[in-house]
């Protein structure tokens, strides 16, 4: 059965700066998990999450609405936060000071579970407990019509293999890794899955957010062809690209998926 009426969604995060210093959002912007604020009647929300500021956009059906959710809030973001002499930072680590940890919320960890497609397990959440590292997360949510655990297990699988080995290449960050977002992490969602293995990196500019896009219909595409099955004997070889963030190793692989179905991968954004 192939996926029909895609749909991507996200909840990516950003650092608040200030005096070019990373800060605690905590108090600042308001929301949360169980109460995010609407900023819009279309489906626009932003929350604190944990020192960071998330932010969530409708399921788009188009590459045009897409970017076009994505930059709405983030420019109430960039306008909100200058309100407050602060700007915004996209990126996908930083260390903050332990001034700005003084907080109980400061220390806690995602409380929902995610899982491991490869090795079929839950992950061990993140103890935040004894660092002052902390980052953000670029999630992409992708929907589709009457999706089976099949579908949803190939679909993180193929994401990993297209978007996840290009992210080696692309996002300069190596910090998160070491908390967050390791090959083939996911959740299980009523309407499809949840890709938890990106930072942020992408949500930067209009040409990544159509590369997150279109790269992300490159790996549906990858299951509907039924070439998912091929790709899955270089499992192992994916999994230590990503979490080792091997670039030789993921162009090494990419170039293998690009004859296994003919997808374009070069370096550079396309």
């Amino acid at each position: 059965m192939k996926i029909n009426n895609i749909t991507l969604g996200t909840d990516p995060e950003l650092f608040l700066k200030k005096d070019n210093k990373i800060i605690s959002a905590i108090g600042k912007i308001g929301g949360s998990k169980s109460e995010p604020q609407p900023i819009s009647d279309d489906g626009h929300f932003i929350q604190e999450d944990n020192v960071a500021i998330e932010y969530n956009i409708p399921a788009c059906k188009t590459i045009e609405d897409w970017v076009y959710h994505h930059n709405f809030v983030k420019d109430y973001l960039e306008v909100l936060v200058a309100g407050m002499g602060c700007e915004l930072a996209i990126q996908a680590s930083a260390i903050l000071d332990e001034s700005e940890l003084d907080n109980d919320i400061a220390r806690l960890a995602g409380c929902e579970p995610d899982f491991d497609v490869w090795n079929e397990c839950i992950n061990e959440p993140a103890d935040l407990s004894a660092t002052n590292l902390r980052v953000c997360g670029g999630h992409i949510s992708i929907g589709w019509d009457n999706p089976t655990q099949e579908q949803q297990l190939d679909v993180v699988k193929a994401m990993d293999a297209t978007v996840g080995l290009k992210s080696v290449l692309l996002d300069s960050d190596t910090q998160r890794k070491s908390l967050y977002g390791k090959a083939g992490c996911f959740r299980f969602r009523n309407y499809g899955i949840e890709y938890r293995s990106l930072s942020n990196f992408w949500i930067k500019t209009d040409e990544s957010l159509k590369w997150a896009w279109n790269t992300t219909m490159k790996a549906i595409d990858l299951v509907n062809s039924g070439k998912i099955e091929e790709v899955k004997e270089l499992g192992s070889y994916i999994v230590e690209a990503i979490n080792t963030n091997n670039k030789e190793l993921a162009q090494e692989l990419l170039n293998k998926i690009e004859v296994i179905n003919n997808i374009k991968t070069k370096v550079t954004n396309e």
